[in-house]
């Protein structure tokens, strides 16, 4: 535990700022902010992290992913009062901060908005940054709570504007505590409050690799997934369609889970630019599970990077990150297609299987799919279904996995 104590700001008198930061790979923020009294007036914890894309000097977009936050501080949290509104204010990095403020009524208190500052001239986050200087995106919440009730949201909730989104899971928040003790009333969002049939987890023991007399056990065989179609928009644009099945295979302590993704009780969102797209599925046991794709030779566009984190059967957090992958390679203009069964290794610890696989991350026109007529000049055979380095592609005629090649010229656009 850290504790800070802060000058005198309106409505708070002198205040101790208490905050536990978690050993789990995104930030976790525990925070017990006390008046001149010494008693609690807001709690707060907090799971977040922060994916920006940002221009490059060379013309080209990165997205970089924001979960480590050093030794913040925490200058301008106050307690609030009848006459003045309670706010979280965090400082981290080089001009990075993270703000929340919550008003209060007679008998509700209200996350009013929600607003985070980075800065594109940290060398050490956006090293090659073509823009330098602070940004801000501010979201209006408005979210209402019974007074003296904690609110908890355990599942993944994101905020998307500009391109830039912030991811929040594990959420239990009480501003204007009454009598200095957080309340046992719990007032849950909406996705914690809907029963739903979360995909079943498989756990298999894996035996140690020095143990040779016990026989290995292998996950029990699971059924093909249900496919699911997503989509992301831009403003009122689709701007990337995904359909597919999606089986994760996880082997986390010794223990190997086989889990099939429900798109009935999958939430999906993301973004996308001129040179990356993000495609961010979840659930209530998936904080977040991400496909990044990228523009290469500005006429190529592939899957670069999965980022996934969740629970597993244990109650154990596992997460992921791999952004040096190379999958899915088609033209821009055309779409990824794949109806057999597809493996994406991730890392010797997750793998991804798909089935019934079409994606097309760019250069999306009218909501639908690039299609053409059948033939032979417009379908092109381009690999299997499995990731082959192009000096190792055999390619034959009966392949089931291809992209549409319209024929039609790659756009692209071009920044002066």
């Amino acid at each position: 535990m850290v504790c800070f104590r802060l000058s005198p700001v309106p409505g708070s008198g002198l205040v101790l700022l208490c905050l536990v930061l978690g050993a789990v790979s995104s930030y976790a923020l525990e925070l017990n902010l006390t008046d001149s009294e010494k008693a609690l007036c807001l709690y707060a914890k907090w799971q977040m992290n922060f994916t920006i894309p940002y221009e490059t000097t060379s013309k080209s977009y990165k997205t970089v992913t924001i979960s480590n936050f050093g030794t913040p501080t925490y200058n301008g949290s106050i307690c609030g009062d009848n006459q003045n509104g309670s706010r979280i204010a965090v400082q981290f990095g080089s001009g990075f901060s993270w703000i929340v403020n919550f008003t209060k009524s007679v008998s509700v208190y209200s996350i009013d908005s929600i607003s985070f500052s980075y800065n594109t001239g940290d060398n050490t986050t956006f090293p090659d940054a073509k823009d330098k200087g602070i940004l801000t995106v501010n979201e209006s919440v408005a979210f209402k709570i019974p007074l003296n009730d904690i609110f908890r949201c355990n599942s993944l909730s994101s905020l998307v504007k500009n391109g830039v989104v912030q991811n929040y899971w594990d959420v239990h928040v009480q501003a204007f505590v009454q009598n200095g003790t957080v309340s046992t009333n719990e007032y849950l969002c909406e996705k914690d409050n809907t029963t739903t049939t979360v995909a079943p987890i498989v756990p298999t023991t894996v035996p140690s690799p020095t143990t040779t007399s016990s026989p290995t056990t292998t996950p029990s065989p699971k059924e093909k997934p249900d496919v699911g179609s997503y989509l992301v928009k831009n403003g009122s644009d689709t701007c990337l369609l995904a359909t597919m099945g999606l089986q994760l295979n996880v082997t986390h302590d010794k223990v190997a889970s086989v889990i099939n993704i429900n798109p009935n009780v999958t939430g999906y969102s993301g973004s996308c630019h001129p040179q990356t797209a993000l495609l961010r599925l979840n659930s209530s046991n998936i904080k977040y599970l991400d496909f990044v794709f990228a523009v290469k030779n500005e006429n190529r566009f592939y899957l670069k990077e999965v980022n996934v984190s969740m629970y597993l059967a244990n109650g154990s957090v596992f997460s992921f990150a791999n952004n040096n992958l190379s999958y899915w390679d088609a033209p821009l203009g055309s779409s990824y297609m794949c109806n057999k069964e597809q493996t994406v290794s991730v890392s010797g610890e997750f793998q991804i299987n798909t089935f019934d696989l079409r994606v097309q991350p760019f250069n999306v026109k009218d909501g639908k799919y690039s299609t053409g007529t059948q033939r032979k000049s417009h379908v092109r055979i381009q690999q299997e279904c499995s990731h082959l380095q192009p000096k190792e592609r055999s390619l034959t005629r009966n392949q089931p996995c291809w992209h549409l090649d319209l024929g039609l010229p790659v756009s692209r656009t071009v920044r002066k």
